[in-house]
């Protein structure tokens, strides 16, 4: 019954001019999923977005990470207890303060897009020294993908006036 009244509500719902864009795309995505049980078939199965990554701690010792493809970096770092989670509030460049930083191997720097004009700023604005080592990134801005599989990163130690 819920379903039938979500469907009748989308089919009228761009003869309403009260609502807002933002509704009308909420009533249609949420009809559209209702009325479809089963997954369609090219959605993929949680297994088939794994991405096993490496890292190396604070302390040189190599890590597993397993993170998701379209998932940041940065999750797969906190999710395994590397980065912590209240050090970077926000996954977004504009309240980035750069305690994601990371190094990436060199191997894998080609494998990934170039830094934005943003994450470069972010990154000379926090180095001690003002120069950019060009194995930085921010893990809130690489993105996984099934070609960085295997990937390693080293997870800097944290900087003298971030410890406790």
């Amino acid at each position: 019954m819920a379903v039938s009244n979500l469907r009748r509500l989308s089919s009228q719902i761009h003869r309403l001019p009260s609502l807002s864009f933002f509704s009308r795309s909420l009533i249609s995505r949420s009809s559209a999923s209702s009325s479809s049980p089963s997954p369609s078939p090219s959605s993929k199965k949680v297994s088939d977005r794994i991405v096993k990554l490496f890292a190396i701690d604070p302390f040189g010792q190599k890590r597993e990470i397993v993170g998701l493809t379209g998932q940041t970096l940065l999750k797969a770092l906190t999710n395994s207890g590397l980065i912590d989670p209240a050090s970077h509030r926000l996954e977004e460049i504009d309240a980035c303060s750069s305690e994601c930083e990371v190094n990436i191997a060199q191997e894998w720097l080609e494998k990934l897009p170039p830094r934005s004009y943003d994450e470069e700023y972010v990154l000379k604005r926090n180095a001690r020294s003002r120069v950019l080592n060009k194995h930085s990134r921010l893990g809130c801005q690489v993105m996984l993908t099934q070609e960085l599989q295997g990937m390693v990163v080293a997870v800097p130690e944290p900087k003298p006036w971030d410890i406790p």
